[in-house]
């Protein structure tokens, strides 16, 4: 007689169902127990203190940094007091004196949120409200929804290509690498190089595409946007090229600078800005394509700066902090890649020598 394979009742198999599903999720629940676990670990000290020069969030895993990033460009920030943001850093600087600061570990850990909302984190100087990265969403959603509503004339394109960039130079200078100074010179030379090319780039390209499909046309500030990022960024840390940026150890010992370093951590800041950009300059333009169509931005004239500003609000929101978290801000570089002068210095550490070395790559 043929072997034959159990029956089991319809009750019977909703049964191992409901029991692998518990057993599954028994098995998230003591994972996600033990990842909190880990990174809670790794951010005690031998000590038993707080590392508070880590951040609260695993940076090796995308949604750890996400969510590091989802706290520092919180534009709740912006609204601290001046008071506030004087005590977050008072609290940051006492600990790590190794002073007991009489807070939890939540209201530490706020604290610090704050402070690397709001203060450089080489230099420890408070940037200006709108150069932090906690005013990229309103600021933005302002800027970016201006620049898509008014591109078809010469006077639109100057005026909003020319703000934006204005503003990137202060959020550029704001959020640069290490603790070099940048001179007058500089920012003056990098502001109009930047200027100049998004201005060149969004004219020329509007004279391109006059005769072209509608669509097109609303293209055009995203290309000049990509093409000032790409000017603006390298120009205003241009130091960091020539000098290079501040190269340590896993454990924060500076070994020198690094010119290699500063190239790959530019490069990084630059595609995250310009996929900071992607969503609403690509995306908006098929709605309002499609809107224009159908006759509703005819029809009401009025609605479309303020629907576009709202939509590049809804979506900077997200896109924010999950391009900022694309590449981790503490960068690390294999030795082998470094400049010479950096790899001999390494070659004369007693062993075991680092293998890597980590940089500020900015944001």
């Amino acid at each position: 007689m043929p072997f034959l394979a159990p029956k089991f009742s319809e009750s019977t198999r909703h049964l191992q169902i409901s029991l692998f599903w518990i057993s599954f999720l028994e098995f998230r629940e003591v994972k996600h127990h033990l990842v909190t676990s880990f990174i809670y670990l790794s951010n005690m000290g031998d000590d038993g203190r707080v590392n508070i020069d880590v951040p609260r969030y695993d940076q090796s895993s995308y949604w750890g940094r996400a969510t590091h990033m989802a706290v520092i460009t919180n534009p709740l920030n912006l609204f601290a007091t001046p008071a506030a943001l004087n005590h977050s850093k008072d609290i940051v600087t006492r600990y790590r004196k190794g002073e007991d600061v009489g807070l939890s570990e939540d209201e530490l850990w706020k604290g610090k949120q704050l402070y690397d909302a709001r203060f450089h984190p080489d230099t420890g100087e408070k940037t200006i409200w709108f150069g932090c990265m906690s005013a990229q969403v309103p600021m933005n959603m302002l800027i970016t929804g201006a620049m898509m509503t008014f591109y078809k004339t010469t006077p639109q394109v100057v005026f909003w290509q020319w703000f934006n960039q204005s503003f990137n130079a202060v959020v550029n200078y704001s959020n640069r690498s290490g603790s070099v100074e940048i001179s007058k010179t500089t920012l003056a030379t990098s502001y109009c190089a930047a200027t100049g090319g998004a201005l060149a780039t969004a004219l020329s390209l509007n004279a391109i595409v006059k005769n072209m499909p509608p669509i097109i046309g609303r293209f055009v500030p995203f290309i000049a946007v990509g093409a000032a990022n790409a000017i603006n960024i390298p120009s205003m840390r241009r130091l960091e090229l020539t000098e290079g940026t501040e190269m340590s150890t896993e454990d924060g010992n500076v070994i020198g600078q690094d010119k290699n370093a500063a190239k790959e951590g530019i490069t990084k800041v630059v595609l995250s800005r310009i996929s900071m950009a992607v969503p609403t300059m690509m995306g908006i333009p098929f709605i309002m394509n499609h809107l224009e169509k159908k006759g509703t931005l005819k029809k009401y004239p009025r609605i479309a700066a303020p629907l576009q500003i709202g939509l590049c609000g809804v979506i900077l929101t997200f896109a924010t902090p999950l391009c900022c978290a694309i590449f981790e801000q503490r960068a690390s570089i294999p030795v082998s890649s470094c400049e010479s002068h950096i790899q001999k210095a390494v070659e004369a550490m007693p062993e075991p020598r680092p293998t890597l070395l980590y940089y500020n790559k900015g944001l």
